[in-house]
């Protein structure tokens, strides 16, 4: 537990930097876009194929730690649906602060719906198994009685 928890802070610090730090260079560039799609659509056209992995994949893999991280640090977060609408939550707030207090940084919804993604990706591949690994279903006392077949 205490390790997931060091993860998660150094996670924390490491998604503060990435999205909060002041883009200026590219303010000219940055717009706020509340269509999904949109800036899918413009990441897929660009001439360079790493531009667009790199835009892509490392919004999946900037979601993947709390897919991991969340149902071992809180076992009532359990479960993809409470992944993705705890993920869809934090990175909706963190999206605002950027467009808000960022200089060179703009809310975009493809970004949320790509960590989203991530964290989900996340969890189906190795959140679930160590959150149950951590925190085990308990048996209810009505359940206790019965054998398991």
């Amino acid at each position: 537990m205490l390790l997931a928890f060091v993860c998660m802070v150094g996670f924390a610090a490491a998604l503060a930097k990435v999205t909060l730090v002041p883009s200026p260079g590219s303010s000219d560039l940055v717009h706020t876009n509340l269509r999904p799609g949109d800036s899918l659509r413009a990441y897929l056209d660009q001439p360079a194929i790493r531009d667009t992995v790199k835009q892509i994949g490392g919004n999946v893999l900037l979601g993947a730690p709390f897919g991991v991280l969340l149902p071992m640090l809180v076992p009532k977060a359990r479960g993809a649906v409470r992944v993705v609408l705890v993920t869809s939550l934090v990175m909706v707030l963190v999206e605002i602060a950027q467009g808000a207090i960022v200089e060179g940084r703009a809310f975009d919804i493809d970004d949320v719906i790509l960590n989203t993604s991530g964290a989900l990706l996340g969890y189906v591949l190795i959140g679930r198994r160590l959150g149950h690994a951590l925190h085990p279903r308990r048996r209810h006392w009505w359940q206790r009685g019965r054998s398991s077949a």
